[in-house]
């Protein structure tokens, strides 16, 4: 009776043993392929099924015994099996997907089995996961939990902006005529000007010749002649009191001034004295600083959110402490095609001109309440990059991470879309040594679950 025992456990363990020879070299990374095939079955089913020491970088790295990982060189930790200390149980609902039950690697939409007849592994969406902590680890951990609770969330835009002129207040300074600038008075740009300054002294012939035409028509009488000359005169950017001085004294003026038409600084001086100008040449710009605008941008996710009559502040680093009170003034068509963000516009009166073009500044736009929406702590929101999830409280020290949907975001506060209800309870301080425990603990308890199938015989 013993012998035929004998006989059969042996006929078991040389049909093992022929499926892992058969099989190709993709083993777990834990193994090589040489130390799996100096194993006995049962001796690599146990390695499975009791895996006493990790990696604490590499989850996949699993020994009986103590030692060092192959991967980083870091040493095996200890399993800890206490259920009042940790405990992680996957709750199985619908697979993600099916991964080799020794390369992690390989994966399948569907259940398949590998090259020795064992099933694929079902890898679960990580919200399935449930972590028990003792009432001593959570104060060790400083865990902090809040409630969720519907509120009214401000839909409150924090971006940069800078500060440019306001184009209604901008004069470009051309002429009607050619000729030469025979004086120049404003040297430099950055100069201050007020309304009716000279600018600059002019010659021109042509401005020459029509003075002449129109003395000789005051000369004539001809009150048709005079309104005409006196019409050409202005024209060509005499002013009406350089017109009524020429009536009045009836001198050529050989040169003539150009006066400032606003008050303002020279913002722009393409010309120099001496120079030769036609119409086409734009001889300089004037800007008026007593109220300018701060372009805005807003990115593209939030570009609903901006409204005209929105009320904005502005804050300047050069000025801690000062805020600039104004409204959405305008909102521009089209988004920019290189930083993907539209342009809000707004107006500030600037009487002392503390606000100068091109400064940085600091905005916040409002754009109106959200009412009535689930909202937790900024800080309980853990975020990666294929999904956003937070770690429920569930009492008795048990925690859950659970997958959610976040909305628009006001100060310290986040909405919630989908994932939460009202009155859950969700980990704001701690939640990430949570969530890392619970993602290693799940990653074991799978790779536990397969070694239990090797020792039952390989297939299900």
């Amino acid at each position: 009776m013993n012998k035929s025992i004998l006989n059969i456990g042996l006929i078991f363990t040389l049909i093992l043993l022929s499926m892992s020879l058969s099989a190709e070299d993709k083993m777990t990374p834990s193994e090589s392929k040489n130390e799996v095939l100096k194993q006995t079955a049962m001796e690599h089913g146990v390695k499975h099924q009791d895996p006493n020491y990790v990696c604490p970088m590499h989850s996949q790295i699993i020994r009986s015994e103590p030692g060092s990982c192959p991967i980083c060189g870091m040493d095996l930790v200890l399993i800890e099996e206490d259920e009042d200390e940790m405990d992680a149980i996957q709750d199985k609902g619908a697979a993600l997907f099916y991964r080799h039950p020794h390369d992690p690697s390989i994966t399948s939409k569907t259940m398949m089995q590998d090259e020795s007849g064992m099933d694929f592994i079902a890898v679960y969406e990580q919200g399935g996961v449930t972590v028990k902590v003792s009432p001593d680890v959570v104060q060790n951990m400083g865990v902090r939990t809040d409630v969720v609770n519907r509120t009214r969330l401000w839909r409150r835009i924090d971006t940069v902006g800078y500060v440019d002129y306001d184009e209604n207040k901008l004069s470009h300074i051309h002429l009607r005529t050619d000729g030469w600038i025979e004086r120049l008075v404003v040297k430099s740009e950055g100069d201050r000007i007020k309304k009716g300054d000279v600018l600059f002294s002019l010659y021109s012939p042509t401005l020459v010749n029509a003075q002449e035409e129109y003395v000789e028509a005051l000369n004539s009488g001809s009150k048709s002649l005079i309104g005409a000359s006196a019409d050409r005169l202005r024209s060509l950017g005499v002013s009406d009191n350089q017109v009524k001085t020429l009536k009045k004294t009836k001198r050529v003026m050989q040169r003539l001034n150009i006066y400032a038409p606003r008050t303002g600084i020279i913002d722009k001086l393409n010309v120099r004295e001496g120079m030769y100008i036609k119409p086409a040449t734009e001889l300089m710009t004037l800007a008026d600083l007593s109220s300018v605008w701060l372009q805005a941008e807003i990115f593209e996710s939030q570009a609903d959110w901006v409204k005209v009559g929105a009320s904005a502040e502005v804050r300047l680093s050069y000025l801690p402490g000062r805020v600039w009170e104004g409204k959405v003034e305008y909102i521009y068509p089209s988004l920019d095609a290189k930083t993907r963000t539209l342009k809000a516009r707004l107006r500030f009166d600037n009487l002392d001109e503390s606000l100068k073009p091109n400064m940085f500044a600091n905005i916040t736009i409002y754009g109106g309440a959200k009412s009535k929406v689930l909202a937790i702590p900024r800080e309980a929101l853990i975020r990666s990059g294929k999904q956003n999830r937070v770690i429920l409280s569930l009492g008795n020290g048990r925690f859950k991470p659970r997958k959610v949907t976040p909305g628009i975001e006001a100060g310290d506060w986040i909405e919630i879309i989908e994932g939460l209800t009202e009155n859950d309870v969700v980990v704001s301080s701690g939640q990430f040594l949570i969530d890392s425990e619970a993602s290693l603990k799940a990653s074991i308890r799978r790779m536990s679950d397969t070694a239990s199938e090797l020792i039952i015989g390989g297939r299900k």
